[in-house]
Parts: C-alpha cells; structure tokens; sequence
C-alpha cells in the first residue's frame, strides 16, 4: 500500500502547544511519524510523509500532495488539546469525515481499536469531523488524537519516547489491519 502519514500540524504552528510550554504538538506527532513509517516500511508498504520537519506545511499543500500522488491511505497523527489550561479532558479520539465511505471507517477502527488497546487510556469514541485533510482527500483518510496536552497526566505521557512507540506501534499495526482485509 501507499500511506500518506502527516505528522499534524508543523513545528511552529502557534497555539500547539501544552499549557506550559513544554510540549509542542509537533514535537510528539513528528517521532511518532517517524516510528509509523520505519514499522510499515518494514512491513513492505510505500510511506511518503505530507509534513515537513523545519516549517509549516499549508493543509491544502498536504491534501494536494496526496491527491496527487494516488496515496492508498492518508493518516493524521495529533496530540489533543482542551482549552488553554490543564484540565481533566483525557483520552483518544479518530476522527473520520462527515461523509466518510465504508473503507474510511474500517480503517478509522482498526486503528482506534489498536491505539485503545496499546495505550489503555480511554475511549472518546470514533467521531466526524470537518477537517480539511479528512475532507480534501480522494483516498480513505482519518485524523487521530492520542491524549491530551492539557491533561497532565496524559501530557507527562505524550513527552515520553516509550508512550510515543507504543502509539506508533498501534497506529502501524492498525493500518497493516486495514490493508489485509
């Protein structure tokens, strides 16, 4: 399979961040993009990522990118965010769009299901969404949340290398799922 893996948002992205500071989003989803694409390329799959690791990558140039290249899948990794202060919001969230095909939402299980049972924070549900990368692209696509950067303890967890392979992990054992049935 060819899998589009876009590692959310970018570097500098203003607001992506933990409510201290010390965490910005692309700097859990970028090793853990890394990780996906190292386990499914071993796999035997063709990974191309949308995002860049020094800037910002427009959301349209992302979609294009994969539109263009004829990508089989296209999966957003995130970390989640509720608010700007610590609160006790927690868990993972998949995101499929609104008008989501059969394929779409079968991907978006395997993958929930996996990242569920890896990690064993809670379940806030399979849901739809009007992302632009869920919207904008012609091949099954889903947006994942792996916990919350506001959340204290999921943010302790979200800084660590071993909960990032262990997200990683789940995320690539769900997309090799999904290619197999």
């Amino acid at each position: 399979m060819k899998i589009m893996i876009d590692a959310g948002h970018g570097p500098e992205t203003k607001g992506k961040r933990s409510p201290d500071g010390r965490l910005r989003e692309f700097h859990f989803n970028s090793p853990v993009a890394e990780e996906v694409k190292k386990l499914l390329m071993a796999m035997g799959h063709t990974v191309i990522f949308s995002h860049d690791l020094h800037q910002d990558v427009p959301l349209h140039e992302r979609t294009a990118l994969a539109n263009r290249l004829k990508m089989d899948i296209f999966v957003s990794i995130h970390a989640n965010a509720f608010g700007n202060s610590f609160n006790a919001a927690n868990g993972i969230e998949t995101f499929t769009y609104s008008a989501a095909s059969a394929g779409t939402k079968r991907l978006g299980a395997f993958i929930h299901q996996a990242l569920l049972l890896a990690t064993g924070r809670r379940n806030r549900g399979q849901k739809q969404a009007d992302f632009a990368v869920l919207r904008d692209t012609r091949m099954p696509a889903v947006l994942i949340e792996c916990g919350f950067m506001t959340n204290p303890e999921e943010l302790a967890l979200l800084k660590t290398d071993a909960y990032q392979k262990r997200c990683a992990r789940a995320i690539a054992f769900g997309i090799d799922c999904y290619s197999r049935n």
